[in-house]
């Protein structure tokens, strides 16, 4: 006869993963925290002619993924989309690529802060 130890401890931290990760739960937290910093420093350093663009930035966040994005939507006074030339504006490179340097220079903090959320929650 087979006995299998510490059943009690792996179906309670299955439990634990499961509240972690249902709709509304700590990561869903983590993550749309994680995002919105990501989304202000984004917006922070996205180059301003008029402002549309820095405006178009948006967030989408569920229980286990968050994206950050241009508003297809969005449409300036001019009549265009800043989710369109946005694009050629990032591929510019250097300063003007306000994701890749979001990233670059801000991802590891706000990662590491929402870790530490997700940390907290399953002491």
């Amino acid at each position: 006869m087979a006995t299998v130890e510490g059943m009690a401890a792996a179906q309670a931290a299955l439990r634990r993963a499961e509240q972690v990760a249902a709709a509304g739960g700590p990561l869903e937290k983590a993550l749309s925290y994680a995002a919105t910093r990501l989304e202000r420093y984004a917006i922070s350093i996205t180059h301003v002619d008029k402002g549309d663009l820095k405006g178009a930035h948006r967030i989408r966040v569920s229980s286990n993924r968050a994206e950050i994005y241009l508003d297809p939507s969005a449409v300036n006074a001019k009549g265009r989309r800043p989710a369109e030339y946005g694009v050629y504006e990032h591929a510019r490179g250097g300063s003007h690529a306000f994701y890749q340097r979001t990233i670059d220079e801000a991802s590891d903090a706000v990662l590491r802060e929402a870790g530490d959320m997700l940390r907290a929650y399953l002491r």
